[in-house]
């Protein structure tokens, strides 16, 4: 009962326009990129377990179809998988076939897929920095503005875009990453905005920590931050987004002391704030060389 009512007045302002019912006939589709593992994965779970059917989208195909085969056993129902490099220039377009393919339509995008970099700015490789901005910046914003177009036409469907509790502030010792995710925050609340009223749920998700393996290969995982805030579950990430996301929130901070720290980086001045940060993003074996 609540949900209908929380959709009704997300459709408030909707009207049927030409076209609107081009997608009869096709399946709805739950696009998770990232999906593999971690948070992706276990968001991926969750929307099989609320009955979505899925494509799962991440570089490796082995690590795919064990993450696909591992919600088919758990939860059944559909779920595909495709192999593909989000950085790749034509990645929007090669999706956009597949899901064509499928015989389906995107119903649920969730931009998860990202990497972060940790170190000095100035010593980060320019490779490095460019694959960052393409999948963190420019995929997921290629990818939204692909098939949110439709999800208004219909009326239905929504956007999930994954950001980082850092998205709040500038991160020194982890400065690209931080202002990635800063873009991530201020383009989902825009566009949320833009579609208000049309049926389409938009929505930030803001994690703190995640026990996941994406510290390890941000190189973050010697430093003071995972000391002294609190890491989570990607399950229990996972969930608390699907409830908010169903819920209409225009962003989920995950975790009471996050939003208290989300608060905090939005109030204090950058003056008091970034040496802070610094202080926990550094590397606790900054400076120390292997012997």
């Amino acid at each position: 009962m609540m949900h209908a009512l929380i959709d009704a007045w997300l459709r408030r302002k909707w009207r049927p326009q030409q076209g609107h019912d081009a997608f009869a006939g096709r399946q709805a589709l739950a696009v998770v990129t990232g999906g593999s593992e971690g948070i992706g994965l276990e968001l991926a779970r969750e929307l099989a377990r609320r009955g979505h059917a899925l494509l799962l989208v991440a570089r490796k195909e082995a690590s795919l179809e064990r993450a696909a085969e591992a919600i088919r056993r758990e939860h059944g129902g559909r779920v595909e998988t495709l192999a593909l490099d989000l950085t790749h220039a034509e990645a929007g377009a090669i999706l956009a076939e597949r899901v064509h393919v499928l015989g389906a339509y995107v119903d649920v995008l969730v931009n998860n897929a990202a990497i972060g970099l940790s170190g000095a700015f100035t010593s980060m490789d320019r490779q490095d920095i460019r694959r960052l901005v393409e999948l963190n910046v420019a995929s997921l914003s290629e990818l939204t503005h692909r098939f949110l177009p439709d999800m208004v036409l219909r009326g239905r469907g929504g956007v999930i875009n994954v950001t980082s509790l850092g998205c709040y502030a500038p991160g020194p010792w982890a400065a690209l990453y931080f202002a990635s995710k800063a873009y991530v925050l201020s383009l989902t609340e825009a566009v949320r905005h833009e579609v208000a009223g049309q049926g389409v749920r938009v929505m930030a998700l803001v994690p703190g920590p995640v026990a996941t393996g994406f510290h390890a290969k941000m190189g973050s995982d010697a430093s003071f931050y995972l000391w002294c805030i609190p890491v989570y579950s990607a399950r229990t990430v996972a969930r608390s987004a699907l409830r908010a996301y169903m819920m209409g929130r225009r962003v989920k901070v995950v975790g009471v002391l996050n939003e208290v720290s989300a608060l905090g980086m939005r109030m204090l001045p950058h003056l008091l704030l970034l040496p802070v940060i610094g202080f926990l993003f550094r590397r606790r074996d900054e400076g120390k060389t292997d012997v």
